[in-house]
């Protein structure tokens, strides 16, 4: 686990990765700011990570700024975890539900004529 590395969390969506860059260098040298974005919109998701030079500046971080207001809202810092590993999309196991598809003849399909004659209203 890279302990040099934190997520940051309820940021609000104007917030930019020059803001985070500004605002966490005040606890010690930071190496990069990559912030989330939204894959079709382009928007901010509102977290990001923001990766330090040393592992007691990452620490020092945490203690200043988790629970500390930025650009009106309390930030969620901490020690980044690792990536869980997921199946692709196309592979996932399990059932998701998520009904559609075809469902057999229950009597019900067709315009409402038909379904007035078959005695359904």
């Amino acid at each position: 686990m890279n302990e040099t590395r934190l997520f940051v969390g309820n940021l609000s969506y104007q917030t930019m990765e020059n803001d985070l860059q500004e605002y966490f260098s005040q606890a010690g040298v930071v190496s990069s700011v990559n912030l989330m974005l939204d894959k079709f919109t382009g928007k901010s998701r509102g977290f990001a990570f923001v990766e330090f030079g040393s592992q007691d500046d990452a620490n020092k971080a945490v203690e200043m700024f988790h629970g500390k207001e930025l650009q009106g809202r309390e930030l969620t810092v901490n020690i980044a975890r690792p990536r869980e590993e997921r199946a692709p999309r196309g592979e996932r196991s399990g059932s998701g539900g998520g009904g559609g598809g075809w469902r057999g003849d229950r009597g019900g399909g067709g315009d409402r004529g038909e379904r007035r004659e078959r005695g359904y209203r």
